[in-house]
């Protein structure tokens, strides 16, 4: 009995049950607000601009989440930089625990919404509100942040990919209910109050344990001259530089901002275009498809165990790229609620490229600069939403009448872009590669370097 106490608190102490929490709470508030939007658009009207009402629907569920994701967008930039510096200085649940203040709200304004039919508008000011605390950007930098000091670096890709996977298979199973959950009490108190209760209950507990319980442990890394570098080769380890590689960092930026551009701005999209026919989804089909998209996490998971064992880090981020862009592709195409879940189930590795990168920019700077050097990777992504989020949206209201996918053929053509940083950054680690077996053997003869690389490479193939 005991032994069990202690595994239970062992487990209490972690970060996982918090994760738990914040995302059952979450998938409640984002379903919840997705269907009350829906509800809110069917008075929508714009005289003015000649559209037929289902047009005048998107145009209302398109214009509210643009205005409400570039608040998004804006708000935790500075906030979410600060807790970093106070995360790596001080404090380290900093932030991680300020943002759940900010989801608590939310899930409480919404709820007043619901009850009290306030204007939906009101949604952004709590959004506002939300990125002042730093709202998602600062609580998974600071998930991924504790994560990543308490494992080693060689470890770092597997560890960051299987909270990847807590968070999925929670994800599955809030919004498995979460449909079922909205439609509860819809006749007395409106549609939406249980599942808005239920979500504000599971930010309250998150807050606590975050609070209460958490216990953040930094593991030691061994000296900076004695750390790994990017390798061509997942078998064969190379010294990193004495310095930062600035060139690499550079790329990985470059390459996660055009994929995150991708990828978000789909993401962004595809919650309403599924509210339109010929698909026209309810609460409980929203949750379905919803969870069709947190399954993509666990297969993401299993993805980077079957395939790091027989490529490196660089390889698995285009095998990312590529299962996105062919399923985003296809989604242009989408006009019965099956050939969404064909979309998705091709986008089954969608998501290994941004943890992957991260632990590639974490192995490429001291423990000490590893919050600042994440969260300014999400402020670049933050950044970038400020053009991505009303471009796309501008978009998809424009191709709406004659092609409404085109927006997904759009984000398939940034993947293929983003692809292109990543293949530098393997070129070049193939050659510095081998610039370090010329330097081991002296420098005298390079021919028989060549020769011993290629035949290297014939044996691991």
């Amino acid at each position: 009995m005991v032994q069990c106490c202690q595994a239970l608190f062992s487990v209490l102490w972690r970060i996982e049950p918090l994760l738990l929490l914040e995302q059952l709470g979450a998938t409640f508030f984002y379903a919840s607000l997705q269907m009350v939007v829906k509800d809110r658009s069917v008075n929508a009207t714009y005289p003015n601009a000649s559209l037929s009402s289902e047009e005048s629907q998107q145009k209302f569920i398109s214009d509210f989440y643009m205005i409400y994701y570039l608040i998004l967008q804006v708000a935790p930039i500075l906030p979410a930089v600060l807790l970093a510096k106070i995360g790596d200085r001080s404090w380290r649940k900093a932030p991680v625990v300020v943002p759940l203040f900010g989801y608590l709200q939310c899930s409480l304004v919404l709820l007043l919404v619901v009850l009290f039919r306030l204007p939906l508008e009101v949604m952004f000011g709590a959004g506002t509100l939300f990125g002042l605390c730093g709202s998602f950007c600062a609580f998974w930098s600071g998930v991924m942040t504790v994560t990543s000091i308490g494992c080693k670096a060689a470890d770092r890709s597997k560890v960051l990919m299987r909270m990847e996977l807590l968070y999925g298979l929670v994800g599955v199973a809030g919004n498995l209910v979460s449909g079922h959950l909205f439609l509860l009490c819809s006749s007395s108190l409106g549609r939406g109050t249980v599942a808005l209760i239920v979500s504000a209950l599971m930010f309250l507990l998150c807050l606590i344990h975050a609070v209460g319980l958490l216990q953040v442990k930094e593991i030691k890394e061994e000296p900076e001259e004695n750390r790994q570098a990017l390798s061509d080769d997942p078998h064969i380890q190379m010294e990193a530089p004495a310095g930062i590689n600035k060139v690499n960092m550079v790329l990985l930026f470059a390459a996660a901002v055009l994929y995150g551009i991708a990828t978000n701005g789909a993401h962004d999209m595809l919650g309403t275009f599924v509210m339109k026919q010929p698909l026209n989804w309810n609460a409980t089909q929203l949750g379905y498809g919803n969870a069709a998209g947190s399954v993509i996490l666990l297969t993401s998971f299993l993805g980077v165990v079957v395939f790091r064992r027989c490529v490196n880090e660089i390889m698995l981020i285009l095998i990312g790229m590529v299962s996105f862009g062919s399923g985003i592709f296809f989604m242009s195409f989408v006009t019965a609620t099956y050939m969404f879940y064909i979309a998705r189930s091709l986008n089954m590795f969608s998501l290994i490229p941004m943890p992957t990168i991260r632990s590639l920019l974490s192995q490429q700077v001291p423990a000490s600069s590893c919050g600042i050097t994440l969260t300014s990777l999400q402020v670049s992504l933050k950044v970038a939403g400020l053009a991505y989020i009303p471009a796309f949206t501008k978009i998809y209201q424009k191709t709406l009448s004659w092609f409404p996918g085109f927006i997904f053929t759009l984000s398939a053509s940034l993947t293929v872009l983003g692809m292109i940083p990543i293949s530098i950054i393997s070129c070049r680690s193939a050659q510095n590669h081998l610039n370090k077996k010329i330097l081991e053997n002296g420098g005298t003869d390079i021919n028989d370097t060549l020769q011993q690389e290629n035949v290297s490479d014939i044996e691991i193939a």
